[in-house]
């Protein structure tokens, strides 16, 4: 899901209106997860937009999602993360480990001017989306990238792009070899639903964390992950939409799907998006070499 501290009040989740299941796209949860440093090539997305219809105020400037570098210059996210947005939206990437602190930094030495905060703290890009988006329930079609430049990318971040799978990695592995399969999901999303006088919330946010997950079921162009906590799985949350789940395969790590959707509350299931599909593959093949 499309969440931080802004996107609530940016767009509605066309998610939820196309995939039919509790909540849409999760963040990383606090139990059974740890900060992911190593993982410089996940990253989040930052937007700029005009978020009260005025152009004399400056517009808003946050993370919103969370994303992969795929290759030096195309970073890998959900379409409901690039879309539905107001006319002007500006998008950034970061690597930092930390895009809250570098966030809050900046907005404070660049008051009123969120185009040099975006300048400080990210790279700016270009984003692509699937033109299926929204697709249908069996097939969502939510997937995007955002090409940003190569060099000013090396510039700022040392990063190994993620591995892509093969045509239909998952399908081929069998339930048996799915299941025994390790998993994990990264991103900057916010926490776990805390019950409050106000209701439920969902704090933090705005740091790169990681957190087991495993297998639950596998469709044409799903991947279910099992977040619950007495099995030592952690989760993901709302602002983890893009953001990527790893699965060890062939002894390597290899991005085999993009957070999407799941539970409200964050705590049973992370629903995500295959990248081994025909359709995925089909959508990625103009920005990045497959496999």
């Amino acid at each position: 899901m499309r969440l931080s501290s802004a996107a609530a009040a940016a767009a509605a989740l066309t998610v939820a209106a196309t995939v039919t299941f509790a909540g849409s796209a999760s963040a990383i949860n606090s139990y059974n997860a740890s900060p992911a440093p190593e993982r410089t090539e996940v990253g989040a997305l930052i937007a700029q937009w005009d978020n009260d219809g005025d152009p004399a105020t400056p517009d808003r400037i946050d993370w919103v999602c969370s994303g992969t570098m795929v290759d030096r210059d195309t970073f890998l996210t959900a379409a409901h993360c690039t879309s539905d947005w107001p006319a002007g939206v500006r998008f950034y990437v970061s690597l930092d480990q930390d895009v809250q602190s570098a966030l809050d930094a900046a907005l404070a030495q660049h008051p009123g001017d969120p185009a040099a905060v975006g300048a400080q703290i990210a790279v700016e890009g270009v984003a692509h989306t699937d033109p299926g988006y929204p697709g249908t329930q069996a097939d969502a079609h939510d997937i995007a990238v955002v090409q940003v430049p190569a060099a000013a990318m090396a510039a700022r971040w040392s990063f190994t792009p993620a591995t892509l799978p093969t045509a239909n990695q998952l399908g081929k592995l069998g339930p048996q070899a799915l299941d025994a399969t390790k998993y994990e999901v990264v991103g900057y999303g916010t926490q776990e639903a805390v019950n409050g006088p106000g209701g439920q919330t969902h704090p933090g946010g705005g740091v790169r964390m990681k957190a087991p997950v495993s297998f639950n079921a596998l469709t044409k162009t799903w991947l279910r992950l099992q977040m619950t906590a007495p099995q030592g799985n952690g989760g993901a949350c709302y602002g983890d939409s893009g953001g990527p789940n790893f699965a060890v395969l062939g002894g390597k790590l290899v991005l085999v799907a993009t957070t999407i959707t799941g539970d409200s509350p964050c705590y049973a299931t992370n629903v995500t998006y295959r990248t081994d599909t025909v359709s995925a593959r089909t959508f990625l093949a103009p920005f990045v070499a497959l496999p």
